[in-house]
């Protein structure tokens, strides 16, 4: 029987790739990456030769069996997406689930996970918190903000920088504008940034100042 190693690549600064991650990649079989492309350049930054192949939210629902096949034959697998730990709102849940269900061990590296620092580096409560990734779009969007209006304890979100100025805005029509919130974004990358504030405050910075890069948003609870 083969292993599953899922396995955290840096979410901006290369020097926070593990030894044990760097090693890993070098002894399995192959590598699974969200875009080869970009870990392509992760890859070849450490040295690591070990063949890649393509596994992203379009094709994992076609490729988990010929996996699991490949895992129960002794392969050895080695799961990475763009950016962070796999199936923190990236690919992963699903070949994970399914090696459960067939009894092939998983082993999760332990490593960079964007929201983490953004939770710590926040100054709110961080004995409890919930993480809700990426707000639907469209579809079920407003109920789950009138929902998550209640919620007591801390909020996490993930935005990108073109839909941040409207999420704000839905968070001060549904929280308040007086609810404290923290926007980092461009983690461990050399323009990182925290603004803290009110919702209102918030939003009002980042309209005078246009977002970029990959951002996380820390809402404190219902007070």
């Amino acid at each position: 029987m083969g292993k599953l190693y899922l396995v955290p690549t840096p979410i901006g600064n290369l020097e926070d790739m593990t030894l044990r991650a760097i090693r890993i990649l070098k002894e399995v079989d192959f590598i699974l990456a969200e875009d080869t492309r970009t870990s392509r350049k992760l890859l070849q930054h450490f040295n690591i030769n070990t063949p890649m192949q393509s596994h992203h939210m379009h094709n994992e629902h076609k490729t988990v069996d010929v996996l699991i096949q490949k895992l129960k034959g002794g392969t050895t697998i080695a799961l990475i997406s763009d950016a962070g730990t796999p199936a923190i709102s990236d690919p992963g849940f699903l070949l994970t689930r399914s090696c459960v269900e067939h009894d092939i061990h998983v082993e999760c590296l332990p490593g960079a996970t964007a929201f983490v620092p953004a939770l710590v580096n926040s100054g709110l409560p961080n004995d409890k918190f919930v993480f809700e990734g990426f707000l639907p779009i469209k579809k079920g969007r407003q109920t789950r903000l009138k929902m998550l209006a209640e919620e007591t304890r801390t909020l996490i979100f993930y935005e990108s920088p073109h839909k941040l100025l409207k999420t704000l805005g839905h968070f001060v029509e549904y929280f308040g504008e007086d609810r404290p919130v923290s926007v980092s974004r461009e983690l461990t990358k050399l323009y990182e940034e925290t603004i803290r504030g009110t919702t209102a405050e918030v939003l009002e910075h980042f309209t005078n100042t246009p977002p970029k890069g990959e951002i996380v948003i820390i809402v404190g609870g219902n007070k």
